[in-house]
């Protein structure tokens, strides 16, 4: 029997992936929580063999998303397999769960046999992704990350100060439509789908500074 713990910050959610889970004859769900905390603290008293996590956890979580939900209930219960269940599957999320540490990557608008899937082969060992989330992985294994220009660099670290458009604009004597430009070939080299993500991986590759 796979023992697992939900994570995800709808209840109506976790009911219908608990319903889901619970119509499978060898997982059964050992608990929930609804933020990270709760998730940390649940991983180490039940031990379960799987956690899915919902990758950008709100509510009272005391500003901790699901990757860091996940490296802690790594540090925790090192055994623990953690699957990332979440509406996203843009390339730089899916590099950063697995950098993390999660052993799966499964989008919630999948079938459920992918994510009953996921749970066993992870349970096992194994790597779990949902097709769209491999692709990306392999996408960014294939070849060299692709390199910014300059003034790329120069405005998503503009971007991390949390500068505007308009701001950034000014700032580099630029119009707002080429700002707008840059943002676009950003987003596609970096893989991200917004400035957050942009930033986020911006400071993996050591390109932006946030202390």
């Amino acid at each position: 029997m796979t023992r697992c713990l939900l994570v995800d910050d709808h209840t109506m959610f976790r009911a219908g992936l608990r319903s889901l889970l619970e119509g499978e004859p060898d997982l059964e769900v050992v608990g929930e929580s609804g933020d990270g905390p709760g998730a940390v603290r649940l991983a180490a008293e039940l031990r379960p063999d799987v956690v899915l996590m919902d990758l950008r956890l709100a509510g009272d979580g005391g500003g901790m998303d699901g990757l860091e939900a996940t490296r802690r209930i790594l540090a925790t219960v090192p055994g623990t397999a953690v699957i990332v269940l979440t509406s996203y599957a843009g390339q730089a999320d899916v590099v950063r769960a697995m950098t993390a540490g999660a052993r799966g990557y499964v989008v919630k608008a999948g079938a459920p046999d992918e994510l009953f899937q996921a749970i066993r082969t992870a349970a096992l060992g194994g790597l779990a992704l949902a097709p769209d989330a491999a692709a990306h992985v392999v996408g960014r294994l294939a070849g060299p990350e692709p390199v910014l220009t300059g003034r790329e660099v120069e405005v998503v670290r503009l971007v991390a100060r949390g500068l505007s458009n308009r701001a950034i604009a000014e700032a580099l004597v630029l119009t707002e439509a080429t700002v707008k430009t840059h943002l676009v070939r950003l987003y596609r080299k970096l893989g991200a789908d917004n400035r957050a993500g942009a930033v986020s991986e911006a400071v993996r590759r050591g390109l932006v500074d946030l202390h």
